[in-house]
């Protein structure tokens, strides 16, 4: 099963950015598309932005297009958001998971998630 550690959160004006990454272990990861998930109080999970498993389709949240830009290194085995004109609505914490890209939805294990605080 494969085991995921979030890093880069931080906190950040707004307008700033920041470059997440995620780190997986198991040697199955680049079988996977993975995404992008935030949790933020008071709200329910949303899904971000997915990658295929050979980085040749990626998929991003409407409110996120055109700011964030996700990819993996299969080599490292590790996936990146990089965020760009961060908002304060972009607050949460963020998760990465392997993902279901018919229906974009998540399967198999979290990790502890990285905090993303923007101040306005």
């Amino acid at each position: 099963q494969v085991q995921l550690v979030e890093s880069g959160g931080g906190l950040v004006q707004a307008g700033g950015s920041l470059r997440l990454s995620c780190a997986a272990s198991g040697r199955t990861f680049s079988s996977y598309a993975m995404g992008w998930f935030r949790w933020a109080p008071g709200k329910e999970r949303e899904f971000v932005a997915a990658i295929s498993w050979d980085s040749a389709s990626t998929y991003y949240k409407d409110s996120v297009k055109g700011r964030f830009t996700i990819s993996r290194d299969n080599t490292k085995n590790t996936v990146y958001l990089q965020m760009h004109s961060l908002k304060p609505e972009d607050t949460a914490v963020y998760y990465c998971a392997a993902i279901k890209l018919a229906t974009m939805t998540p399967f198999g294990s979290w990790g502890q998630g990285t905090q993303v605080t923007v101040s306005s």
